[in-house]
């Protein structure tokens, strides 16, 4: 065979470098005996027992202190989270709106993921499509609006006034966490809109008199249903508070606990060692908070709604 006919000489394909078996594993048991050395060493130098802090209070982080004193009108920091919320919530919406395109990109596919969740899972479940295409823009404001004022909650802001940090001779206040959502009047302002939404979407489709009979559950009547019609009246006005309560306590608890395992705990027994002890489980419980419990809140919140307007229409009880 010719030096021309003869095949090429085939090239052996580069060998991947190899990954270090047991990186991983290494660089957790190196993590490990660093936060088990920090335990010690903090013992060692600061004791295990410390002076108990009568002084500091944590409920002081959630207290409203005006700002500007305008009487119902007064400037405090729930105040800013709700603006905060209000402007990510319109901005961040109009500016992906003005960004639409044919071939999405990653942003813009999360943005419809959300979109589908809101008229198709939360709206639309709960509601014909003429219904659910009247009152999505409503639903889906509501549930981003919580969604926003939960997720600004856990940005660290400096708006402890109660507590201040020298910074170059300017006294400033320190970063503290804080959720309006976790103000009890924010979760019943939202909920007492919910719950005259329903009341008037039920009394436009059944008028005053229908509607107050629709409280009564098919299949019940003579004596029985006039207390059967006090319980249902009572159930509604019930809404408002479970509503208020759950998207309140869920925040407000969670904001606390995260508090506490951060060096709350710490400060108030005294005990240096315990700041760090407690410091990788206020880190994964502060990742559970941003990634689930924001969402899942609002998701909520968002439901019910539907569910009680789509309840307020419906033929059968």
């Amino acid at each position: 065979m010719s030096a021309a006919t003869a095949p090429a000489p085939t090239t052996a394909p580069a060998a991947s470098p190899e990954r270090p078996k047991g990186g991983l594993k290494r660089k957790l048991l190196i993590l490990l005996g660093v936060y088990i050395g920090g335990v010690v060493a903090l013992v060692a130098i600061y004791g295990f027992k410390g002076t108990r802090n009568t002084v500091y209070q944590p409920q002081n982080e959630f207290k409203l202190e005006n700002w500007v004193d305008l009487g119902i009108f007064s400037l405090n920091k729930a105040v800013l989270y709700l603006f905060l919320a209000a402007v990510l919530t319109c901005g961040t919406m109009i500016y992906v709106a003005r960004r639409m395109q044919e071939r999405p990109n990653k942003v813009q596919t999360a943005v419809e993921l959300l979109f589908q969740l809101m008229r198709d899972n939360i709206t639309g479940s709960a509601m014909d499509r003429q219904m659910a295409a009247k009152w999505f823009p409503f639903i889906g404001t509501l549930f981003l609006f919580i969604l926003f004022s939960n997720l600004v909650g856990y940005i660290p802001l400096p708006t402890n006034t109660a507590e201040k940090i020298n910074v170059l001779g300017v006294h400033i206040p320190s970063f503290s966490l804080y959720a309006a959502t976790a103000n009890l009047s924010v979760p019943l302002v939202l909920a007492l809109v919910v719950f005259v939404a329903y009341t008037y979407e039920g009394i436009r489709a059944k008028g005053p008199i229908g509607y107050l009979k629709s409280l009564v559950p098919g299949g019940v009547e003579g004596a029985m249903a006039v207390p059967i019609f006090f319980l249902e009246v009572l159930s509604n006005l019930m809404r408002v508070l479970s509503l208020t309560i759950r998207l309140f306590a869920n925040i407000l608890a969670g904001h606390l606990i995260i508090l506490f395992m951060a060096g709350a705990l710490a400060v108030i027994l005294g005990a240096a060692w315990l700041g760090w002890f407690t410091l990788p489980f206020g880190i994964l419980l502060y990742a559970f908070e941003v990634g689930l419990v924001a969402l899942l809140q609002a998701f909520i919140f968002a439901t019910l709604t539907a569910i009680y307007l789509g309840g307020a229409v419906a033929e059968q009880h």
